[in-house]
């Protein structure tokens, strides 16, 4: 078994390496009601004008704005209600002089009408309604395709679904949506020391924290998964299930057995597999000895057996990994800038992540780190919605200096602004 010498680059390097590779998944159509978490395959065009028609966007009156002239609070000009519809009805009237048309939100805008009056701006009377203002022409009046036209490109490929996407889909009849296919991810916790978690704890073991921590990131993108088990700690039973999940799976993600020593597997593992290393070591903390390779269309993931280490490999260098592969248009970590409130003297030769929870304060992001921040670290990770990223070459930071900080939890900041 041989110790591969190891030589740091930094994370913008890392993840560039990553991206670069040509490794994509197939186009699939999905119904649009499984679609939400996809990469759109193609652009979506506009099939028809939105407004289809000119449309109120008030509950109101449709009038001609032409009868509104002197209208004043001293001068009161009366309209008679000749016709009442609601939004999908369309009124069969032309308006004359000094008529009005009852009409509700989203209801087509009647012949001989260019203005709408909202309900509270007019005083009832007998026969219709009186007003007290001038109304200009197309005042109030939803314009048609004035949202867009029929061949606009109204979502872009490699577009993310979320809900608003999945809301203009609906509006133009995809109920077949064209995504990319979403990678499968095969899960390979090694290290002899580990235990299943429903295992009795033993002197030098510990439980496998990592393999379910990994599974639910990846559930977390709605990623198939499965988990495989190193039955024996030796080369050829590694071997063995490595290429048994790359047969059924896009990515392989494995933790731990990528420190440097005598027990370390995967670099001959990747000799065997003919793999190329895109890198073996980063410019960071914690992490610095993420490994990542490529076998023709697959990425295998070589991450830290520390857990912290492992969610921040994860992050960094997985997330981009999957997005790159469905397509995506936008794949690299989102960052934010926020307040340091506490103290890091930590002097940071490598770029030092730290698991931190972000907090927003009045109108500003405020962080601060999420208890221990050494790379064994399990709970931290568990209190945390962010990484603070701390340049290397500094001496540390303290309270008051602005930070940036990658988000890995923006749910938690949403339930915030509701609290």
């Amino acid at each position: 078994m041989t110790v591969e010498k190891r030589n740091p680059i930094p994370v913008s390097e890392a993840i560039h390496r990553i991206v670069s590779q040509n490794i994509k998944t197939e186009p699939m159509h999905v119904n649009i009601y499984e679609s939400e978490g996809y990469i759109l395959a193609e652009n979506i065009i506009a099939t028809y004008d939105i407004p289809r028609f000119n449309k109120s966007p008030y509950d109101g009156f449709a009038i001609r704005s032409q009868d509104t002239k002197g209208a004043s609070g001293d001068h009161r000009v009366e309209f008679q209600v000749i016709d009442h519809i609601g939004a999908g009805s369309v009124s069969d009237k032309t308006l004359g002089p000094n008529e009005a048309v009852r009409i509700m939100t989203g209801a087509a805008i009647p012949e001989g009408a260019d203005a709408v009056v909202m309900l509270e701006q007019t005083s009832e009377t007998k026969q219709g309604f009186t007003i007290r203002k001038t109304f200009d022409h197309l005042e109030n009046i939803a314009l048609k395709g004035e949202e867009t036209s029929t061949g606009d490109t109204v979502l872009k490929k490699g577009q993310y679904v979320n809900a608003g996407t999945v809301a203009v889909l609906a509006t133009f009849g995809y109920v077949d949506v064209p995504v990319y296919r979403k990678p499968s991810v095969a899960i390979i916790a090694t290290g002899s020391e580990l235990l299943d978690i429903d295992e009795p704890l033993e002197p030098g073991k510990i439980r496998n924290s990592n393999g379910p921590m990994i599974q639910a990131l990846c559930r977390k993108e709605g990623l198939e998964v499965s988990v495989y088990k190193i039955q024996k700690d030796d080369f050829d039973s590694s071997l063995d299930v490595v290429k048994d999940a790359m047969k059924q799976h896009d990515m392989i993600i494995t933790t731990g057995g990528v420190s440097v020593g005598d027990f370390d597997y995967l670099p001959d593992i990747y000799r065997t597999l003919d793999a190329e290393v895109l890198f073996n070591k980063v410019a960071m903390r914690p992490g610095s000895v993420t490994t990542v390779a490529v076998v023709k269309d697959q990425y295998l993931f070589g991450l830290s057996g520390n857990p912290s280490a492992c969610y921040s490999g994860f992050e960094l260098f997985v997330k981009p990994a999957l997005y790159h592969m469905m397509g995506a248009e936008k794949y690299y970590p989102a960052m934010v800038r926020a307040t340091l409130m506490e103290d890091f003297k930590k002097p940071n030769p490598f770029t030092r992540f730290i698991r931190a929870d972000v907090h927003l304060t009045g109108r500003e992001l405020t962080v601060v780190p999420s208890g221990f921040n050494k790379s064994g670290a399990v709970v931290s990770i568990a209190h945390s919605n962010g990484m603070i990223i701390l340049p290397g070459g500094t001496r540390g930071f303290s309270k008051g200096h602005q930070v940036n900080v990658l988000l890995t939890a923006t749910e938690s900041l949403q339930r915030e602004l509701y609290l």
